[in-house]
């Protein structure tokens, strides 16, 4: 199997080149590989790598800077998934495509299933949901996994952000009013190579992207606030280093672009098919270690 990773500078992208090591060649690109603004080089470098699978984490994620960059957002999350699964299409490939709470309004009051209407808030959901549309149209196997309140040891993340902030200050005023699940980049990552193998596994004759293709929720298991998750950072911390967690309403802390206030996502499909996911407290604990 040749698989075409994009994003590979990104938090999900840099452990999905460690965890696909183990399914098969894998061509890792940065934004300086492909970049995802310019279809004519996605176009380009698709149809020059040949792959047999395209895993696509690359996006724009600057949920904030989107509403004043909706074109670039657009063009990035919503255009470029459509170039790379109408390329697919043409080589016969499957597609992986990451996806977001983000295309909830986060108005219901339990977990959101696969099957519930969106309703994107913000330019970065609706260019999101665009990015999903465009694979489906394609008509290729694909699998389109949609995660929430991403985090790791790098990049940038509310992870280390809340590691950093300790550090400086006696008090962190966090919001406490949206809801949602903490998912570890590896975990997603681990979780994608497991689902690869296990398709890959399967006999031709079974059909078995065509058989799964779809969208899933992939999130930890359980639920908390960013009040809850920062309370849970800063308790793994060194004694010296606990600053006061006060919570706060979103009205508080108002941003440019508008948060879903529930996006806890139910990974149960994925699970019945695929595998288990771990609850979101153990993920923590396993990254912060």
């Amino acid at each position: 199997m040749k698989i075409l990773l994009t994003g590979v500078a990104g938090q999900v992208g840099y452990e999905l080149a460690r965890s696909l090591q183990s399914v098969g060649e894998v061509i890792a690109l940065d934004r300086r590989g492909m970049d995802l603004a310019d279809l004519d080089q996605v176009r380009d470098v698709i149809r020059a790598v040949k792959p047999t699978l395209i895993v696509n984490p690359a996006a724009y994620t600057a949920v904030d800077k989107a509403e004043q960059e909706p074109e670039l957002a657009m063009r990035v999350n919503g255009e470029a998934p459509g170039v790379m699964a109408q390329e697919a299409a043409r080589l016969g490939a499957a597609m992986i495509h990451y996806s977001t709470d983000y295309v909830f309004d986060g108005s219901k009051a339990g977990a959101y299933s696969e099957d519930d209407a969106t309703n994107p808030l913000s330019v970065y959901g609706r260019s999101k949901l665009a990015g999903e549309q465009a694979v489906q149209a394609a008509g290729i196997d694909h699998l389109i996994l949609r995660t929430s309140w991403v985090y790791g040891t790098r990049g940038k993340n509310f992870l280390l952000t809340i590691k950093r902030l300790a550090q400086e200050r006696d008090e962190l005023r966090i919001v406490a009013d949206q809801h949602g699940a903490p998912t570890w980049c590896r975990t997603i990552a681990d979780t994608t190579a497991n689902i690869v193998c296990q398709l890959a596994q399967a006999s031709a004759a079974a059909n078995k992207w065509q058989e799964v293709s779809g969208i899933y929720h992939l999130t930890a298991q359980g639920q908390t606030t960013w009040h809850g998750f920062a309370q849970a950072i800063v308790a793994a911390l060194p004694e010296s280093k606990k600053p006061q967690i006060t919570p706060i309403s979103t009205s508080d802390y108002p941003l440019p672009a508008v948060r879903p206030q529930n996006s806890v996502l139910s990974s149960q499909r994925l699970m019945t098919r695929f595998c288990r996911l771990p609850h979101w407290q153990a993920a923590l604990a396993l990254s912060l270690e």
